[in-house]
């Protein structure tokens, strides 16, 4: 069982911050009268110096503003090709550093994020880049960095929808987001991150039932079953293991793992990756819990050399065993295991490809 994947190199590329730093930079030297940079080098936290291509330079004679197109390299990021734009302006004598949300960049709603609500959702990490860059220029001049930094995405409130935003309370737009201002393609470090910010908004805001889900269909199905709000599901993706860590340190009282009968197989064998180039579904584990549901030699051998996840699973529904409640029950062993005795009540539910519930545990513990 192969999904006849490569093993080809991918591209690295920038963060929505990285971006923004070099845009903010970039104004920041023209509004204290020196020639836009371009390319502009900026400085990331592990030491890199990356240089950006400037895609906007204009200044007027209290304001300048610069424009930096987003290259995600090979990840597959909404933010790909938009481009970030920061416009300077000077602020009042000592009022500092003031950041703003522009058109297309979200303001913070809810509790539970690094932000607090009502301010614009530019990161901390993008925020002290932005400012070591401009406190260095405006040092440079022998002058103080009373500067209010705007960052503008054309299209981000259409970008966001596409994004966790609306679901974490951030409206409006996209975040500037980084850590590193690297973005490492098909990284878990990104979705993990927005795992955990979608664990503490539901902690904050007094929800004490989540549902994580692989994907949409199993997202859409558990909602029904379940009757929580969108704002409950938690959307782990194939990164069971990072969500299950946390969890273990930030508990809420009963979590629902949904998915697809062969991502919770995977999970059922103890796999904290689900993701078909990392992690495989094991036909002859699948033959075994037949086996122990009562099939015949006949069927578990067939088990053995099927293609597909799925192909097991009708075989085993054809013979009238239930191996979706199996695998779920076994799924939800593996995820108690892992929460390690946090306070957590798991249960879970495994679906078809058109939702369909085929499967579902009791609690474990």
């Amino acid at each position: 069982m192969t999904d006849g994947s490569d093993d080809k190199p991918l591209r690295p590329g920038w963060t929505t911050g990285a971006c923004a730093t070099a845009a903010a930079k970039a104004a920041c030297a023209a509004l204290f009268g020196e020639d836009f940079p371009d390319p502009v080098t900026i400085r990331l936290p592990r030491g890199e110096t990356p240089s950006f291509a400037l895609a906007l330079a204009e200044r007027g004679p209290d304001w300048a503003r610069a424009g930096v197109i987003k290259d995600a390299g090979d990840d597959p990021d909404v933010t790909h090709g938009a481009t970030i734009i920061a416009t300077l302006r000077r602020g009042a004598p000592g009022g500092g550093i003031r950041f703003r949300a522009g058109a297309g960049v979200g303001t913070v709603t809810k509790p539970g994020l690094p932000l607090a609500p009502g301010e614009p959702a530019i990161n901390p990490v993008p925020r002290r880049l932005m400012s070591a860059e401009v406190v260095e220029i405006a040092t440079r001049h022998g002058q103080p960095a009373d500067l209010d930094i705007e960052i503008t995405v054309p299209g981000g409130e259409r970008l966001a929808q596409a994004t966790w935003n609306p679901r974490l309370g951030i409206l409006g737009g996209l975040s500037i987001l980084g850590t590193t201002g690297v973005v490492v393609p098909y990284s878990c470090a990104a979705w993990i991150h927005s795992i955990q910010r979608g664990i503490d908004v539901a902690r904050a805001t007094g929800l004490s039932h989540v549902v994580a889900a692989v994907g949409n269909t199993s997202e859409k199905a558990a909602l029904a079953l379940t009757g929580l709000p969108p704002e409950a599901v938690i959307d782990m993706g194939d990164f069971v293991g990072g969500m299950l860590k946390y969890l273990r340190r930030h508990p809420v009282d009963r979590l629902t793992i949904a998915g697809g009968f062969a991502k919770l197989a995977k999970l059922a064998a103890g796999a904290m990756d689900l993701h078909s180039k990392r992690t495989q579904v094991d036909p002859a584990r699948l033959a075994a819990l037949l086996r122990a549901l009562g099939a015949t030699e006949a069927l578990a051998a067939r088990a053995e050399t099927a293609n597909t996840a799925l192909e097991i699973l009708e075989l085993a529904q054809a013979a009238g065993l239930p191996l979706g409640d199996a695998v779920a029950a076994e799924a939800a062993r593996v995820a108690d295991a892992v929460l390690d005795g946090a306070p957590v009540r798991v249960d879970v539910l495994a679906f078809d490809r058109k939702g369909g519930l085929v499967g579902s545990s009791r609690f474990s513990g």
